[in-house]
C-alpha cells in the first residue's frame, strides 16, 4: 500500500503561503494546512514545533525575498531607505502576510538579514554604539507599522475601497463649519488614508532618518 507523500519543509511553506493569501492568521491552522496538503497535522509537526513556529517561518521567507540581490548603498540613509521600500514591496505583493509578520516576527535567517543591515547602516551614520540599539528599535517599529497599515488597505476588495472612499466625502464635506472648523477648511484638500501612501511612506520614513542625523555629533 502506498503511503502518504512526505511533504518537505519548503514544500508545507509553499502550501502555508498560498493558504495565507486568502485568508488569515486568524483563521489559519495546522489542520486546515493539513487539509490541504492530503496529510495530517502530525505529519506537519515534525517539521513545526506549532502554528505560532509555522508563520514566523512563513513571514522569514518574506523578508528572505526581500534581501534576495539586494545591495547596500553607500550612504547609510539610503540603505536603509531602500532596504524599508524593498520589505513595503515584497508584502505588498502578498498583503494578507504583513499582519503574520507584525504579530509573530519572525528569528529566521531574512529577519536577521533586515537587522544585520539596519545596524550596519547605523554604525556607517556615526551615531555612538550605545544609541544603535534604541534608533534600531524606533525604525523597525515604523517600518512594520507602515507595511501593515498599507497592507491592510491591500486587502479589501474594490467595492470596500469605494465604500470607504464615499464615507470619507461625507464625513469631509458634510462637516458642520460651525463644530469641526478646521475639517471644514481644508476639506476639499484632505484625501483618504488609502491615497498615495508610497509618498508618505518614503515621507515618515525620511523624517525619521533626518531625526537621526540630527543626533549625531559633528565630527
Amino acid at each position: 500500500m502506498t503511503g502518504r507523500k512526505r511533504w518537505s519543509t519548503e514544500e508545507i511553506l509553499d502550501a502555508a503561503t498560498e493558504l495565507l493569501r486568502t485568508g488569515d492568521a486568524e483563521s489559519f491552522s495546522v489542520r486546515k494546512l493539513a487539509a490541504v496538503l492530503g496529510t495530517d497535522s502530525s505529519s506537519l509537526y515534525r517539521h513545526f514545533r506549532s502554528k505560532t513556529d509555522l508563520l514566523r517561518a512563513v513571514a522569514d521567507r518574506i523578508l528572505l525575498a526581500a534581501m534576495d540581490g539586494y545591495r547596500p548603498a553607500d550612504d547609510w540613509k539610503q540603505r536603509i531607505t531602500a532596504l524599508a521600500l524593498r520589505v513595503r514591496e515584497v508584502f505588498g505583493q502578498q498583503p494578507q502576510l504583513a499582519a503574520v509578520w507584525g504579530r509573530y516576527g519572525s528569528g529566521g535567517t531574512g529577519s536577521r538579514l533586515v537587522m544585520e543591515e539596519v545596524l550596519q547602516a547605523l554604525r556607517a551614520s556615526g551615531l555612538p554604539d550605545e544609541e544603535i540599539p534604541a534608533r534600531y528599535h524606533r525604525i523597525a517599529v515604523l517600518i512594520a507599522a507602515l507595511v501593515a497599515s498599507e497592507a491592510g488597505v491591500n486587502t479589501i476588495t474594490a467595492e470596500e475601497h469605494e465604500q470607504g472612499v464615499e464615507l470619507f466625502r461625507v464625513a469631509v464635506l458634510g462637516a458642520d463649519p460651525e463644530r469641526f472648523p478646521a475639517l471644514a477648511r481644508f476639506a476639499r484638500d484632505v484625501h483618504p488614508l488609502g491615497a498615495d501612501r508610497r509618498a508618505a511612506f518614503e515621507e515618515i520614513l525620511v523624517a525619521q532618518l533626518a531625526h537621526i542625523e540630527d543626533a549625531i555629533s559633528p565630527s
